[in-house]
């Protein structure tokens, strides 16, 4: 009778917290379309996210952070947020519900807690924003994944807005591949939407957004103004251009204002990582890069490392999966050993990453060397950092520093930290961070001086998340931030 009580007893409380995380999915719901609030909860969003996936992120961050952040208390606060009249924002349901456990005695309710706390970004017209029409040029695997994560965040349609595709379609059919495509993902699933296909106007009809379908052999020979686009930003997929005479070819098309690539940019070209230096291009620029997965990946994690410990020299070595520039059975390549089956083989290859860390961070120029190991996984890469520091550390002191950055400062929406012992490639698909952490792996030299770091990265949809947060940026279109 006592174990009946007490599985009636747990039972009772999860009900009753299931209950309130379906409330939860209500007025997160309700920010987003009527305020462009979004909530998130230790970079993880929180919209469109089923009630147990509220309660599985609220698990996760009472055991990140030591915590009692409940569901109820996150619903309280968002039932709180929804009674204000506060700008487009995006706002951490962790920070502020820590914030909220340590100084709900100082305040007579959640209410005046909010209002203290978003002071700043109460009054609808605090922040304007003025919609940025995207087009994606290309649609292969980064280009889909931007469709999904660009129509899915939508909204009110306030800052970034799908407005059309550019393919190389032969005929008319293919516009239904496209769909099909768009519709399901054998590593992602299936669309959580709809896709309607418009045959007559070459239209794909996603979640109610109307998308024009394009076909063009070159940038400057499209019109995009005949579609009603305009100032638009134009999102490079396809990496066959990387220079800025290439790139610029699409800004002599009609109604394009900026350009950006989802690859490393040559020469000049800025490349930018979310998070580590948004702000450094000069006023004017107009074509951009968004660097690489890889480049992602590493660069959150090498920043902080450089900045608390000081980086002498390290090399770099990425264990990715196999990708579509490799053969599936043996045959040509002009590329050394990437025209084994990459299906059955680990194969040697070299990777731009060291170079491209020092784009961003001039100052590890020179310091690092970089190779990479495609490995017969469809997704999920690995980076290992094996570096000389300054001063002697720590494992313990490793760790923390990368925790701090990942609960507060610039990086929080870029690094992960995970506590798992049981971490492998495949549970960090789909993760919205672009550098998950591994604290177990972490090993530390005797003399403290050399350390060896374990990054492991969606190489996919991680990267896709940061570009368009660079997108964004570029855009004008950021909202109001409480991390």
């Amino acid at each position: 009778m006592i174990q009946e009580s007490i599985y009636e007893q747990e039972l009772s409380h999860w009900i009753e917290d299931e209950k309130a995380a379906l409330e939860l999915v209500n007025v997160v719901g309700k920010l987003w379309f009527e305020k462009s609030v979004e909530l998130l909860l230790f970079r993880n969003q929180m919209f469109d996210v089923s009630s147990s996936g509220l309660l599985s992120l609220h698990d996760y961050a009472q055991n990140f952070i030591g915590q009692p952040i409940t569901v109820q208390v996150t619903l309280e606060l968002a039932q709180a947020i929804h009674e204000i009249e506060i700008s487009p924002s995006r706002i951490d349901m962790g920070r502020l519900g820590s914030e909220w456990l340590q100084e709900s005695v100082l305040y007579d309710n959640a209410k005046q807690f909010v209002v203290t706390k978003l002071g700043d970004f109460i009054g609808k017209d605090r922040l304007c924003l003025t919609p940025k029409d995207v087009v994606l040029y290309g649609f292969g695997r980064i280009g889909r994944l931007a469709a999904r994560m660009l129509v899915s965040m939508a909204g009110k349609g306030e800052q970034l807005r799908l407005r059309a595709i550019v393919t190389r379609d032969r005929s008319a059919e293919d516009i239904y591949k496209r769909a099909d495509l768009l519709r399901n993902d054998s590593i992602y699933g299936p669309f959580a939407g709809t896709v309607a296909v418009d045959e007559e106007n070459r239209c794909l009809i996603i979640n109610g957004q109307r998308v024009q379908m394009i076909n063009a052999s070159s940038p400057e020979s499209i019109d995009y103004t005949q579609y009603d686009i305009d100032d638009a930003l134009v999102i490079d997929n396809t990496g066959v251009k990387r220079d800025r005479e290439g790139l610029s070819k699409h800004l002599l098309a009609k109604g394009v204002s900026k350009v950006l690539l989802t690859a490393p940019g040559k020469g000049d070209i800025p490349n930018i990582v979310a998070g580590v230096n948004n702000l450094s291009y000069e006023e004017g620029e107009n074509i951009f890069s968004a660097a690489s997965c890889t480049t992602n990946a590493i660069v959150p994690i090498l920043s902080v490392i450089h900045q608390e410990l000081g980086i002498e020299r390290g090399h770099i070595e990425t264990v990715h999966s196999y990708t579509n520039d490799q053969n599936l059975l043996d045959n040509y390549h002009p590329k050394s050993r990437r025209g084994r089956s990459a299906a059955q083989n680990l194969v040697i290859t070299e990777t731009g990453a060291d170079k491209a860390v020092a784009k961003v961070i001039p100052e590890l120029a020179g310091k690092l060397t970089g190779n990479a190991i495609r490995v017969p996984t469809p997704n999920g890469s690995l980076a290992v950092l094996n570096l000389q520091v300054g001063r002697t550390v720590t494992k313990e002191e490793v760790n923390e520093i990368i925790r701090k950055a990942s609960l507060k400062g610039d990086l929080v929406e870029q690094i992960q930290y995970s506590m798992s012992d049981e971490l492998v490639s495949s549970d960090i698909i789909g993760s919205p961070s672009p550098s998950v952490y591994d604290s177990r792996a972490t090993i530390v030299s005797k003399d403290g001086k050399s350390v060896v770091l374990y990054v492991w990265y969606d190489n996919e949809y991680g990267y896709t998340r940061q570009t368009l947060k660079v997108a964004k940026n570029i855009s004008g279109v950021l909202r109001l931030m409480y991390y």
